[in-house]
């Protein structure tokens, strides 16, 4: 495959492989194990002597392709597939530290992320300091003799404030640390954490990458020596590995990722400008596309694009974002995102309603903060139902 191909054109052919029947759609290998045609064939593989497949959940063609295409993508060199994005996120975290490590992380993370470093890894004897990752200086600060990853997301969930990787990543490199970036929001297209000198890129790819309510996903992406000395065993004896027929799935929402988000992104746009304008109920939008973002400056020398994502508070605090949230006929109430369909979700009752009152406020998440997640829609209908959803709310 031509490494010139633009992104595109990769998501439809990269990594393709086709049987001996010349199929057009990519097959799907639904099968646990596989055959030798001799003893000696499957010493030899087992010993790492002849390439090919052993097992399902160490790795299957469809899979392959799945991971292929992800690193043509992503700049990647290896792929492991997960069976979810939370799959991902606590295998690139693990597979590489031991007790008596320590990980420093941006507290604006998803809810279930941040249990994984605050609450799971203590469990395993690894430590974990939190830090306002908008500053570099906080993460220097954090740094110990025993501080092994690095861990953030950006932009985060759900008030998409902006990390500066490259800044993050020049400290790691100091310490011989890894950093890990969780991508969704961005996506791919918008923002190559490895060329700004991360070392492991997670994604759940039930977002955007399916991005049509189908299936459950995740991909951890790295370089080989990484995949080969941390995760390769623990992918091969914990078992998060993602479905082939989901893998098929995702290779078929792949094909159309750059179609969608490029809708996906002139529809948040839209929404954010309306949405900056009612001054009356709207306290305050976010939106990483907009000149008023408070990091349009790193923003700018880190993205290619803005977000599918557009956070907002209104003046009238829970009770007006569920109004609000209830009016709304186009747009539906839910907790995921990157979906062809407009969702919306209210964070404090739902994906970060497990964090205490101050962490959320911490965070910028107030009673009336407000995910909305574009779809694919017409953008003048995504604002008309904006419009009439307002006037269900007191100003």
């Amino acid at each position: 495959m031509s490494k010139t191909w633009r992104p595109a054109t990769q998501l439809v052919h990269n990594g393709t492989l086709r049987s001996q029947f010349g199929e057009t759609s990519e097959a799907i290998y639904l099968t646990q194990g596989f055959v030798y045609d001799t003893s000696e064939a499957a010493e030899a593989r087992f010993k790492g002597e002849t390439d090919g497949f052993i097992y399902a959940r160490y790795g299957s063609p469809t899979n392959d392709m799945f991971e292929k295409r992800m690193c043509a993508l992503e700049g990647a060199e290896d792929a492991r597939a997960t069976a979810s994005g939370m799959a991902a996120v606590s295998a690139a975290i693990l597979c590489q530290l031991k007790a008596g490590d320590h990980i420093v992380a941006a507290r604006a993370l998803f809810g279930s992320c941040r249990w994984v470093v605050e609450t799971l890894a203590p469990k395993y004897g690894i430590e974990c300091t939190l830090v306002d990752g908008r500053f570099a200086e906080n993460w220097e600060k954090a740094i110990r003799p025993n501080t092994k990853v690095f861990f953030l997301e950006s932009p985060t969930n759900p008030t998409l404030e902006v990390v500066d990787i490259a800044a993050v990543a020049n400290l790691a490199n100091q310490i011989g640390a890894k950093v890990v970036v969780d991508n969704v929001f961005a996506t791919p297209l918008f923002q190559k954490p490895l060329e700004l000198g991360a070392h492991i890129v997670v994604y759940s790819a039930t977002k955007h990458i399916d991005g049509q309510g189908r299936s459950l996903g995740g991909v951890i992406l790295s370089d080989k020596q990484w995949i080969d000395e941390n995760l390769q065993d623990y992918f091969r004896h914990t078992g998060p590995a993602m479905s082939p027929f989901t893998a098929w799935t995702l290779l078929k929402g792949i094909e159309t990722l750059p179609l969608r988000v490029a809708q996906q992104t002139a529809n948040a746009s839209k929404v954010a400008d309306f949405l900056a304008e009612q001054t009356k109920k709207v306290a305050r939008v976010i939106y990483p596309g907009r000149k008023d973002h408070p990091q349009a400056d790193i923003i700018a020398k880190q993205m290619s694009g803005g977000s599918t994502l557009v956070a907002f508070e209104l003046k009238g605090g829970k009770e007006a974002a569920f109004r609000l949230q209830n009016a709304l006929e186009i747009v539906k109430i839910s907790n995921n995102l990157g979906d062809s369909k407009s969702l919306i979700t209210h964070p404090a009752t739902t994906t970060h309603k497990n964090l205490t009152d101050e962490a959320r406020a911490e965070l910028g998440i107030s009673p009336g903060t407000v995910r909305f997640s574009a779809g694919i829609e017409d953008s003048a209908d995504l604002v008309e139902d904006f419009a009439r959803a307002l006037e269900q709310v007191s100003a």
